[in-house]
């Protein structure tokens, strides 16, 4: 499965990623159907969050009251991989809840797109467009 991603986002996820490092950046990924339009970056409030993130949710609640509110639907999650590869750790893998959401993986430049199985992850392909 190819998914869409915009862009912009693709540089807010670099650019978040760089910013926060050496600590995770972490937030939500927003859209309708297969196509991410934009991120909702929020605080990491793990007490580790150089080696784990976790979404403030505050800024998880806030995104689905959007939502049904007719804003963009969260589609999934994003974070970083500061001083590793976009793939999914095996902290990442023990989070892990088969609801079909999508993750961001951000390490460097490198972004990379998985599907929550439930039992690990999926890769997914991604097409970068425009808007």
């Amino acid at each position: 499965m190819t998914i869409k991603v915009t862009s912009g986002v693709m540089a807010t996820l670099r650019k978040e990623a760089a910013r926060t490092a050496p600590d995770e950046c972490c937030g939500l990924l927003l859209g309708s159907g297969q196509r991410i339009k934009t991120v909702a970056i929020a605080r990491n409030v793990s007490p580790e969050p150089r080696t784990r993130f976790e979404i403030d949710p505050l800024a998880l609640f806030a995104a689905h009251k959007a939502a049904r509110a007719g804003g963009p639907q969260v589609l999934g999650y994003f974070h970083s991989h500061p001083s590793g590869h976009p793939v999914p750790s095996a902290t990442d893998c023990e989070h892990s809840t088969g609801d079909l959401r999508i993750w961001a993986i951000v390490a460097g430049d490198e972004v990379a797109f998985w599907r929550d199985s439930g039992n690990g992850f999926t890769s997914l392909s991604c097409q970068v467009v425009e808007r």
